[in-house]
């Protein structure tokens, strides 16, 4: 059989990867498509709560306490469906936990539109809780497996851009329908999330390849060759490169309890460093407050003297779209530039707005200037927030997570990372309104601020960089007796 070019080979001697594939490339970008629509109904979940939290309170007569719980409560659920994900990705495989997901979210959805009642709402939100865990999992292990090192960096940031347009797209659907009737609006727009999962379990059934990665750490040779054939130039090349990585896995012993224990309690200095890497990413991109603003952009708008709830929903929106818009960046630059240079730049520009925005709402709106003023400035820097977030802190630490990892440790590694994510979710969600009512909503996007400034350092002084790097190096690029670049190096 014929061979194609090469779509990637171990690292070139100029450190750039090899000119990729056109039909494989057009393969792998379908298959990260398919995954991604996890992503977008994940997105969608996440953000439809924002615009419809007022309609819920009005309609079921939940407090603001039990409202802070309630959002909070989801980030805890995903936490258990993260932890589980890494679990069902290793024993089913990555396709099926994707068809996994796309049924809970699909009953989480329906019973959480049918709620009458507070108990109601938590249940449905337990389940689409744990569909959100498994939603931030499988779908960047699944792209980072199934792409080429040529193009990872593109499709790995195909899902935080799904997750993006998804809350995009919930916030267009508070908008256009918040002037229903109480009683109907909220359960609409919580109730067209159920319909995308149809789709996305049709696609992962009928259409969507296993992992050859997966493949080969079960013996499956022969099916992990049919689908690099599909995705890599050099497939028989590939398939030595990845049974060889497996083999050094299995050397190790790291079968389920034995993952645990190297990640956890006896880590190799290379493997402790790489969770170091991906915890301290995952704590910094939620502890700079980005769930505060997806969740309650529209308090924070209202409290600026935006009091229509046609205009604060339509600023919702633009954040929305800032959000959306600007993840395109990465999508080009993140393989050029690579991933230390786009992070370094995230979290400066997020420090930046967050002062501007606390600054914006530091007083009350005592006058009809100060409020003008006030509510442009409050918007103008949250959407800048929302844009320099999606530069780097949202795609790029899934992308750097998912790839850094060893194979043999990869979906649990992923897994405990998005548990960590999803802890410090929760802590945001559940204690933001209580937190500005302590100190004020200044206050409180001051000491977001803060947390930005120090993801700065911890990114500066702790991450090497990794473009152009196959999968099966990455392990010797963590390894503390490899010889790395300096950080001040990596950014040229």
């Amino acid at each position: 059989m014929k061979k194609e070019e090469d779509l990637e080979s171990p690292l070139l001697s100029d450190g750039e990867p090899a000119p990729a594939d056109t039909k494989g490339c057009a393969y792998a970008l379908v298959c990260a498509l398919l995954a991604s629509l996890t992503s977008i109904i994940y997105g969608y979940n996440r953000g439809v709560m924002s615009g419809a939290q007022k309609f819920v309170q009005a309609d079921l007569g939940v407090t603001d306490g039990q409202l802070e719980v309630l959002i909070g409560a989801t980030s805890v659920y995903s936490l258990v469906g993260s932890l589980a994900a890494g679990w069902t990705c290793d024993r089913a495989g990555r396709r099926r936990a994707v068809a996994l997901a796309a049924a809970m979210f699909l009953a989480g959805s329906a019973a959480t539109a049918a709620a009458n009642g507070y108990a109601a709402l938590m249940a449905g939100q337990l389940v689409a809780g744990v569909a959100c865990g498994f939603g931030l999992v499988v779908a960047p292990v699944y792209i980072a497996e199934i792409a080429p090192a040529s193009s990872r960096g593109f499709l790995s940031s195909i899902p935080e851009i799904a997750g993006n347009s998804g809350i995009l797209l919930s916030y267009i659907a508070d908008f256009a329908l918040a002037d229903l009737p109480t009683t109907l609006n909220w359960r609409l727009m919580i109730g067209i999330g159920a319909v995308p999962p149809l789709f996305l379990a049709a696609a992962a059934v009928l259409a969507m390849p296993e992992t050859p990665r997966w493949l080969v750490l079960h013996g499956r040779h022969d099916e992990a060759r049919r689908v690099l054939a599909r995705t890599a130039g050099d497939a028989d090349r590939r398939l030595r490169e990845i049974a060889a990585s497996v083999r050094e896995a299995s050397k190790g012993g790291a079968g389920g309890e034995g993952v645990w224990r190297e990640l956890l309690l006896r880590p190799t200095p290379a493997v402790r460093r790489v969770m170091l890497a991906i915890l301290g990413l995952q704590v910094f991109q939620q502890a700079c407050g980005v769930a505060a603003m997806v969740l309650y952009a529209p308090r924070v708008f209202s409290h600026v003297g935006i009091t229509s709830d046609r205009a604060v929903l339509g600023a919702t929106v633009l954040l929305g779209a800032a959000k959306t818009v600007a993840i395109v960046v990465p999508l080009f630059l993140t393989d050029r530039l690579g991933r230390r240079p786009m992070l370094l730049a995230s979290a400066a520009g997020m420090a930046a707005s967050l002062l501007v925005l606390g600054l914006s709402v530091r007083a009350p709106p005592a006058a009809a200037s100060y409020s003008w003023w006030a509510a442009a400035t409050c918007v103008a820097a949250a959407a800048a927030f929302m844009a320099t977030f999606s530069l780097g802190f949202g795609p790029v630490i899934s992308m750097y997570g998912s790839e850094i990892l060893p194979l043999r440790l990869r979906a649990q590694g992923t897994g405990i990372g998005t548990a960590i994510n999803r802890v410090m979710s929760a802590v945001v969600g559940m204690t933001f309104i209580s937190m500005y009512e302590a100190v004020g909503m200044a206050g409180t996007f001051y000491i977001f601020a803060a947390f930005s400034a120090a993801a700065w350092v911890f990114v500066y002084a702790c991450l090497p960089e990794t473009k152009g790097r196959s999968l099966e190096e990455m392990e010797a690029l963590f390894d503390a007796g490899a010889n790395k670049p300096s950080p001040r190096a990596t950014l040229s």
